[in-house]
């Protein structure tokens, strides 16, 4: 049994006929009811052509997937109601008007903090907690998982296209998410007071309405001691959900397993570290990854391959080795959800449209 985790699914809202993102997230969210899953919850997101769905907190993968697939499906049944599709995409794939934003203050103070930068940011992720005994063990963990966090972008690239064109990279979500202040892989913190002052000084600066809102592609949790990982776009189906769970529990079970052995994580360059979150990004897995160890590229495939090799004993020990290769495995084939995406644009955009909106809620 591994440690407990859990995942939070954002989605986009389109026209069933157009295709265009459609602001109609109250009316989905009145007519989905509950989450079906123990614990779970459903919710507006920044832009009312967004809805997220999180899981309660799971203990082992079969809970975690069929909380998964039932929240896809309620929702997807509710929009379907009104007209409208759920896809589940890194960034909208068509364009449309600007969208309104959701009710309530804090989003009212993003808006007013980030303005342009956000105004229609309708960029949508998959975000994966897992629990630790502590916020000072996970600052310890987050430093452990830093050069891994590319690897997790580059396997969870779901968004090559941006509103209408294909923007060239796999994931332009975090290509939209390198203009906010404090955004790609966290710095390497000293201790939790380091991490809480870092996060302190952006909110006293005026750039983060909070202490909830960090744009770094891993943090600590904000209500409860987890690390959310937030490297990958939005799951395109639900095995692609599902493998970034898988190694995330295994990364943190790893990080674990070596500070109690007295191994620090690596102290890593910054250069290079925004270098291999740019390649992973633009590349996802076909061409080169970079490897933040070594300071070069490497195969992104290879880096797959040695994230296997790290995270190994704490997928055997939790008897989830044979699904961690059957997932990447289908990756390979099939590509990732960026492949997937471009492959079906050969018939146009509103093609990928309807695959995206198929493969949302296909288990």
């Amino acid at each position: 049994m591994g440690r407990t985790f859990g995942v939070e699914e954002e989605f986009l809202l389109v026209d069933g006929v157009t295709g265009e993102p459609a602001p109609e997230v109250e009316k989905v969210l009145a007519d989905a009811g509950p989450h079906p899953g123990p614990g779970g919850t459903f919710s507006a997101e920044l832009f009312q052509t967004q809805v997220e769905a999180a899981t309660g907190v799971c203990a082992d993968l079969p809970a975690l997937r069929a909380q998964l697939s039932g929240a896809r499906t309620r929702l997807a049944e509710a929009a379907h109601a009104h007209g409208l599709r759920l896809v589940s995409v890194g960034t909208p794939v068509l364009p449309g008007s600007t969208p309104p934003v959701s009710e309530g203050d804090r989003y009212a103070d993003i808006v007013e903090v980030h303005r342009a930068t956000i105004s229609d940011y309708q960029c949508c992720g998959c975000h994966v907690h897992v629990g630790v005994p502590d916020r000072e063990t996970g600052v310890a963990v987050l430093n452990h998982v830093r050069p891994w966090l590319p690897t997790l972008v580059a396997l969870g690239a779901n968004s090559p296209y941006d509103k209408g064109r294909d923007s060239g990279f796999a994931s332009w979500r975090i290509a939209e998410q390198l203009r906010f202040p404090g955004a790609g892989l966290p710095p390497r913190f000293t201790d939790l007071a380091h991490y809480d002052e870092t996060v302190a000084q952006f909110v006293e600066c005026g750039v983060l309405v909070d202490p909830a809102m960090t744009f770094w592609v891993a943090r600590l949790g904000v209500r409860t001691p987890t690390i959310e990982i937030r490297a990958a776009d939005a799951a395109g189906a639900v095995d692609d959900a599902v493998v970034q769970a898988l190694l995330t529990r295994a990364l943190v079970t790893t990080a674990l397993t070596d500070l109690a052995a007295g191994r620090e994580g690596p102290d890593l360059p910054e250069p290079v570290c925004t270098a291999a979150l740019f390649n992973a990004a633009r590349n996802g897995l076909a061409g080169a990854g970079i490897c933040p160890a070594e300071g070069r590229e490497v195969p992104a495939t290879e880096l797959v391959d040695r994230l296997l090799v790290h995270v190994r004993d704490a997928l055997e020990e939790s008897g989830e080795i044979g699904e961690a290769r059957r997932l990447l495995g289908w990756i390979r084939r099939e590509g990732t959800g960026a492949d997937r995406q471009r492959r079906a644009g050969r018939r146009g955009p509103k093609a990928v449209v309807e695959m995206l909106a198929r493969q949302t809620t296909y288990s």
